[in-house]
């Protein structure tokens, strides 16, 4: 290998080790902020649970959501090839529980490399579904906001983060729906004039994208996956709420989905295993917002974090043991997947 070639490997390995020793000071800096003055005891003492019942009742909920997405990842693949709910809920644990061991989200190829293996189908075919995940997330955040807002007085500090959402949501759908619509021969014209390979990918993808899409519009998936997604965050947003009333935090149902938009939002950006140290960042930081005192939403964040991750834990575990597949031999299947971007 000449010298180019081995400064290239270097540089690579070097980038390989930045991003997680990023993602864990990150995280570590959150938990500082967490817990820097607060006194242990009055943090066991904000941890108590006084329902226990409501807490079952959220992590019903909670599982309730990856059920419900499993039925829309379902829908969404269908122009791909037929996949049972229960593979794609399995798929969908799968991604969760390897997201609770290695940072950066890289349970979403995860779960792509399962599905692209049961449907024996391209790898990048699977991907275009989970982008209009996103989108239909995405746009189900702006309406749960704007609904909440009629109920709950937005406090100030959030203003101008629901003015950005909605401007990212609104470019992401224009650009959308360009891709969507434009013409397939025009698609693959300008795929042949890139002379680079990533350009030549994301035209690609693009394409893919293109036609997946039309193919769910043309018919009535796209609406009862939208419908889907509705669900989904309505459960999210009982789940904690239940956890708040378990927990004597005494806020309305609005305050919660306000609470679970931020928390949401703040978790978004790929970041350290099962997103800890965010996760409570901005928890802690959106419960403040409301009035609630740093203590009691820090004990908040802790328990609310552990009753629906543990459980995550356990069914992530048993999807993965029912593949058959040893989970370094998915990791490795994955990251071949995203280097190669092919079969």
């Amino acid at each position: 290998m000449n010298s180019s070639g081995v400064d290239a490997l270097q540089r690579e390995a070097q980038r390989t080790r930045v991003k997680p020793a990023l993602v864990y000071a990150f995280a570590a800096a959150c938990l500082v902020w967490v817990f820097h003055d607060v006194h242990p005891r009055r943090l066991l003492a904000a941890m108590s649970i006084a329902n226990w019942w409501l807490v079952a009742l959220a992590i019903i909920v909670d599982i309730l959501t990856y059920v419900l997405q499993g039925v829309r990842w379902k829908l969404l693949l269908a122009p791909v090839g037929r996949l049972s709910s229960m593979r794609a809920t399995q798929g969908i644990y799968a991604g969760l529980f390897t997201n609770e061991l290695v940072p950066l989200r890289f349970g979403e190829l995860v779960r792509a490399f399962l599905v692209s293996r049961w449907l024996s189908s391209r790898f990048t075919s699977v991907l275009p579904s989970m982008v209009i995940e996103r989108f239909l997330d995405a746009l189900w955040l702006v309406v749960a906001f704007g609904v909440a807002a009629i109920f709950v007085p937005i406090p100030k500090e959030l203003t101008e983060a629901a003015d950005l959402l909605v401007g990212v949501v609104l470019l992401a759908s224009l650009l959308f729906l360009w891709i969507i619509f434009r013409k397939q021969g025009e698609v693959n014209c300008n795929r042949r004039r890139f002379s680079s390979r990533l350009l030549k990918g994301i035209a690609l993808f693009a394409s893919q994208l293109s036609r997946r899409f039309s193919d769910i519009v043309a018919s009535h998936r796209f609406s009862l996956a939208a419908l889907l997604s509705a669900g989904m965050l309505a459960c999210q947003a009982l789940a904690l709420w239940f956890m708040m009333l378990a927990c004597h935090l005494g806020l309305p149902l609005g305050a919660g989905i306000i609470v679970l938009l931020v928390v949401r939002l703040g978790t978004a950006i790929p970041n350290a295993p099962a997103n800890v140290g965010s996760f409570q960042f901005f928890c802690v930081l959106a419960l403040g917002l409301f009035g609630i005192e740093k203590t009691s939403a820090a004990g908040f964040s802790v328990v609310y974090f552990l009753a629906l991750t543990v459980p995550l834990w356990i069914l992530g575990l048993l999807a993965i043991n029912s593949t058959g597949i040893r989970l370094s031999t998915i990791l490795e299947g994955a990251a071949l997947r995203r280097n190669s971007g092919h079969t």
